[in-house]
Protein backbone atom coordinates (compact mmCIF):
# COMPACT_ATOMS: atom_id res chain seq x y z
CA UNK A 1 0.00 0.00 0.00
CA UNK A 2 2.99 1.94 0.85
CA UNK A 3 4.66 1.63 -2.86
CA UNK A 4 1.18 2.64 -4.11
CA UNK A 5 0.73 5.96 -2.36
CA UNK A 6 4.41 6.69 -3.43
CA UNK A 7 3.52 5.73 -7.26
CA UNK A 8 0.75 7.70 -6.96
CA UNK A 9 2.35 10.51 -5.45
CA UNK A 10 5.28 10.60 -8.45
CA UNK A 11 2.81 10.03 -10.81
CA UNK A 12 0.86 13.47 -9.78
CA UNK A 13 4.26 15.73 -9.19
CA UNK A 14 5.21 14.82 -12.78
CA UNK A 15 1.92 15.41 -13.98
CA UNK A 16 1.89 18.51 -12.63
CA UNK A 17 5.85 19.31 -13.22
CA UNK A 18 4.59 18.67 -17.09
CA UNK A 19 1.67 20.77 -17.46
CA UNK A 20 3.79 23.62 -15.74
CA UNK A 21 6.72 23.30 -18.00
CA UNK A 22 4.04 22.73 -21.43
CA UNK A 23 2.24 26.26 -19.81
CA UNK A 24 5.89 28.12 -19.94
CA UNK A 25 6.89 26.36 -23.47
CA UNK A 26 3.69 28.12 -25.41
CA UNK A 27 4.30 29.76 -28.43
CA UNK A 28 4.23 33.34 -28.65
CA UNK A 29 0.80 34.77 -28.21
CA UNK A 30 -0.27 37.42 -30.47
CA UNK A 31 -2.72 40.64 -31.03
CA UNK A 32 -3.72 41.92 -34.42
CA UNK A 33 -5.83 45.10 -32.76
CA UNK A 34 -6.67 47.43 -35.50
CA UNK A 35 -9.12 50.84 -35.87
CA UNK A 36 -11.46 50.42 -38.73
CA UNK A 37 -14.38 53.18 -40.51
CA UNK A 38 -14.54 51.87 -44.28
CA UNK A 39 -14.06 48.15 -43.71
CA UNK A 40 -10.65 48.72 -45.47
CA UNK A 41 -8.32 47.58 -42.42
CA UNK A 42 -10.54 45.42 -41.16
CA UNK A 43 -10.50 43.01 -43.89
CA UNK A 44 -6.42 43.17 -43.82
CA UNK A 45 -6.53 42.75 -39.97
CA UNK A 46 -8.73 39.54 -39.77
CA UNK A 47 -6.88 38.18 -43.17
CA UNK A 48 -3.66 38.73 -40.88
CA UNK A 49 -4.90 37.16 -37.71
CA UNK A 50 -6.00 34.40 -39.85
CA UNK A 51 -2.87 33.91 -41.21
CA UNK A 52 -0.70 34.39 -38.08
CA UNK A 53 -2.84 32.63 -35.71
CA UNK A 54 -3.59 35.49 -33.35
CA UNK A 55 -6.16 37.38 -31.60
CA UNK A 56 -8.13 39.62 -32.50
CA UNK A 57 -9.42 43.03 -31.26
CA UNK A 58 -11.10 46.40 -32.79
CA UNK A 59 -9.91 49.21 -31.27
CA UNK A 60 -13.73 50.85 -31.80
CA UNK A 61 -14.12 54.64 -30.50
CA UNK A 62 -16.91 55.97 -28.41
CA UNK A 63 -18.38 57.76 -30.81
CA UNK A 64 -18.27 55.98 -34.16
CA UNK A 65 -17.40 58.63 -37.32
CA UNK A 66 -19.72 59.23 -39.91
CA UNK A 67 -19.09 60.10 -43.39
CA UNK A 68 -19.18 63.35 -42.66
CA UNK A 69 -16.71 63.34 -39.84
CA UNK A 70 -13.83 61.51 -42.10
CA UNK A 71 -14.26 64.17 -45.40
CA UNK A 72 -10.98 65.27 -45.19
CA UNK A 73 -11.41 67.98 -47.36
CA UNK A 74 -13.56 69.48 -44.80
CA UNK A 75 -11.73 71.49 -42.47
CA UNK A 76 -14.63 71.42 -39.74
CA UNK A 77 -14.99 67.55 -40.06
CA UNK A 78 -13.99 65.56 -37.16
CA UNK A 79 -11.34 63.76 -38.34
CA UNK A 80 -9.28 66.66 -39.85
CA UNK A 81 -10.10 68.43 -36.13
CA UNK A 82 -8.84 65.32 -34.86
CA UNK A 83 -5.57 65.13 -37.00
CA UNK A 84 -4.84 68.89 -36.72
CA UNK A 85 -4.61 68.28 -32.66
CA UNK A 86 -1.40 66.46 -31.47
CA UNK A 87 -3.27 66.60 -28.21
CA UNK A 88 -6.56 64.56 -29.67
CA UNK A 89 -6.91 61.14 -27.89
CA UNK A 90 -9.96 59.79 -29.15
CA UNK A 91 -11.67 57.73 -26.53
CA UNK A 92 -12.23 54.08 -27.12
CA UNK A 93 -15.20 51.67 -25.78
CA UNK A 94 -13.86 48.52 -25.27
CA UNK A 95 -10.25 47.27 -23.37
CA UNK A 96 -8.29 44.32 -24.63
CA UNK A 97 -8.37 41.98 -22.05
CA UNK A 98 -5.39 40.05 -20.68
CA UNK A 99 -2.82 42.29 -22.78
CA UNK A 100 -0.40 41.31 -20.19
CA UNK A 101 -0.25 37.62 -22.34
CA UNK A 102 0.34 38.84 -25.26
CA UNK A 103 4.11 39.12 -27.03
CA UNK A 104 3.81 40.61 -29.94
CA UNK A 105 0.68 43.23 -31.05
CA UNK A 106 -0.10 44.32 -34.54
CA UNK A 107 -1.42 47.37 -34.35
CA UNK A 108 -3.63 48.43 -37.67
CA UNK A 109 -5.15 51.48 -39.52
CA UNK A 110 -5.57 53.54 -42.60
CA UNK A 111 -3.09 56.22 -42.83
CA UNK A 112 -4.69 59.95 -42.39
CA UNK A 113 -2.57 62.78 -43.28
CA UNK A 114 0.42 60.85 -43.78
CA UNK A 115 0.12 59.51 -40.28
CA UNK A 116 -1.76 57.06 -38.02
CA UNK A 117 -4.69 58.47 -36.56
CA UNK A 118 -4.62 60.07 -33.33
CA UNK A 119 -6.94 56.69 -31.95
CA UNK A 120 -3.75 54.58 -32.30
CA UNK A 121 -2.06 56.97 -29.55
CA UNK A 122 -4.81 56.08 -27.70
CA UNK A 123 -4.49 52.80 -27.52
CA UNK A 124 -0.86 52.76 -27.48
CA UNK A 125 -1.27 55.10 -24.38
CA UNK A 126 -3.92 52.86 -22.60
CA UNK A 127 -1.52 49.67 -22.13
CA UNK A 128 1.98 48.92 -21.35
CA UNK A 129 3.83 47.49 -24.31
CA UNK A 130 7.01 46.82 -22.26
CA UNK A 131 8.37 43.41 -23.14
CA UNK A 132 6.28 43.44 -26.19
CA UNK A 133 6.98 43.39 -29.79
CA UNK A 134 4.53 45.85 -31.55
CA UNK A 135 4.33 45.46 -35.88
CA UNK A 136 2.26 48.17 -37.41
CA UNK A 137 0.33 47.77 -39.98
CA UNK A 138 -1.48 50.18 -42.65
CA UNK A 139 -4.11 50.53 -45.67
CA UNK A 140 -3.85 53.37 -47.64
CA UNK A 141 -5.25 54.54 -51.24
CA UNK A 142 -2.12 56.21 -51.71
CA UNK A 143 0.41 57.06 -49.08
CA UNK A 144 2.70 54.74 -47.96
CA UNK A 145 3.48 53.38 -43.99
CA UNK A 146 6.90 54.95 -43.60
CA UNK A 147 6.06 58.36 -41.92
CA UNK A 148 3.41 56.58 -39.77
CA UNK A 149 6.31 54.16 -37.96
CA UNK A 150 9.02 57.01 -38.28
CA UNK A 151 6.13 59.38 -36.32
CA UNK A 152 4.88 56.35 -33.84
CA UNK A 153 8.83 55.70 -33.33
CA UNK A 154 9.40 59.35 -32.31
CA UNK A 155 6.25 59.34 -29.95
CA UNK A 156 6.49 56.10 -28.22
CA UNK A 157 10.47 55.59 -28.07
CA UNK A 158 10.28 53.18 -25.55
CA UNK A 159 8.46 50.65 -27.22
CA UNK A 160 10.32 48.01 -29.46
CA UNK A 161 8.91 48.87 -32.86
CA UNK A 162 9.56 46.15 -35.91
CA UNK A 163 8.91 46.74 -39.70
CA UNK A 164 5.61 47.68 -40.44
CA UNK A 165 4.14 46.92 -43.77
CA UNK A 166 1.14 48.35 -45.79
CA UNK A 167 -1.37 45.59 -46.52
CA UNK A 168 -3.22 46.90 -49.64
CA UNK A 169 -4.92 44.13 -51.89
CA UNK A 170 -4.16 40.41 -51.71
CA UNK A 171 -2.57 39.52 -48.38
CA UNK A 172 -1.43 35.84 -48.31
CA UNK A 173 1.23 33.75 -45.89
CA UNK A 174 3.83 34.17 -47.95
CA UNK A 175 4.32 37.83 -48.13
CA UNK A 176 3.46 37.81 -44.59
CA UNK A 177 6.28 35.14 -43.74
CA UNK A 178 8.75 37.41 -45.55
CA UNK A 179 7.47 40.65 -43.98
CA UNK A 180 8.07 39.45 -40.57
CA UNK A 181 11.73 37.83 -41.36
CA UNK A 182 12.81 41.29 -42.60
CA UNK A 183 10.42 43.02 -39.55
CA UNK A 184 12.42 41.03 -36.77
Amino acid sequence: MKTLLIAVFALVCTTSMTAQHSTTMKTSKKLVAYFSCTGTTKNAAEKLAQIMDADLYEIKPEQLYTSADLNWQDKKSRSTLEMNDVLSRPKISTKVDNMEEYETVFIGFPVWWYVAPTIINTFIESYNFEGKTVIPFATSGGSGIENCEKNLQKTYPQIKWAKGKLLNGHIDAKSLDSWLKKAQ
